[in-house]
């Protein structure tokens, strides 16, 4: 008799199939600079944002009736009040910092104690300004931190400087920017989703003299918030906002924003 032999097959599972290493992306609170000259209302915006708190490096909210910190006088402390937001239970959901030109000194002081001279410019060829973009990133990471984690919206706010621009396609002209180092501008502007210019709305006339038309500018002291770059003013936003948006002091403008940034439609009833 003939013996069969059987021999016995074993099949391995076959792999899982490999999977896309994806995220579903939500929207996140977005974060704005606001900046122009004095006294138009840049902290009464951060002001009327959803539940804010304020860090102060300057002091200038005496006529405004929101949570605020102690006026911070050194960067370290800046640093610690964001850390506080960051570690302690609290339902703030916007942080208002006011103002970055005004926090900006408080990192060259930083970066010349560390560097053990008086100021900046005696670390020589420009190189603490370069030093500085590393406490700004410091800064940006914590700000950052509480958006992702915390889900606050982040507001900071900034005075105005006039600076001859140089053109490389066309005639140098002037334009407002940002009161900032200009290494620590593009920081902040690369780092914003919003960046808003706000200045009173400004028309223009001719009017007949001599030999010629004279060009004569008018405005009624209605003021007005910019949403996209201009050679006359840096501003820019990811979410389509209108061009030109009424800065009325009844706060209009945010229904304006929370109709084309989604993270306020969530929320609209807040707004």
């Amino acid at each position: 008799m003939t013996e069969v032999q059987t021999t016995e097959q074993t099949t391995e599972a076959p792999a899982a199939p490999k999977t896309l290493g994806l995220e579903v992306r939500t929207h996140k609170p977005p974060r704005i600079v606001i900046y122009g000259p004095q006294g138009l209302g840049k902290s009464t915006f951060g002001a009327m944002m959803k539940k804010p708190v304020f860090i102060q490096t300057e002091d200038g909210l005496d006529n405004i009736d929101a949570p605020a910190f102690p006026l911070a006088k050194n960067f370290d402390t800046v640093m610690s009040q964001l850390r506080e937001l960051a570690t302690i239970d609290h339902d703030y959901k916007t942080v208002v910092i006011d103002s970055l030109d005004w926090l900006e000194p408080m990192i060259w002081r930083k970066v010349a104690q560390e560097n053990h001279v008086e100021n900046l410019e005696q670390i020589g060829y420009g190189k603490g300004y370069v030093m500085a973009l590393d406490i700004w990133r410091e800064y940006i990471k914590a700000v950052n931190y509480l958006r992702d984690k915390k889900g606050m919206m982040i507001v900071q706010t900034a005075h105005t400087e006039i600076k001859r621009f140089e053109d490389p396609l066309n005639e140098s002209y002037d334009r407002y920017q940002i009161k900032l180092h200009r290494l620590a501008a593009g920081l902040i502007l690369e780092h914003s989703d919003i960046v808003l210019f706000t200045n009173y709305y400004v028309g223009t006339t001719k009017k007949k003299e001599g030999f010629g038309d004279r060009t004569m500018a008018i405005g009624s002291g209605e003021r007005v918030l910019y949403t996209e770059e201009r050679p006359s003013f840096i501003a820019k936003n990811r979410y389509g906002l209108p061009a030109e948006i009424p800065f009325d002091q009844e706060g209009k403008y945010r229904k304006v924003i929370a109709d084309h940034v989604p993270f306020f439609n969530k929320q609209k009833k807040d707004v």
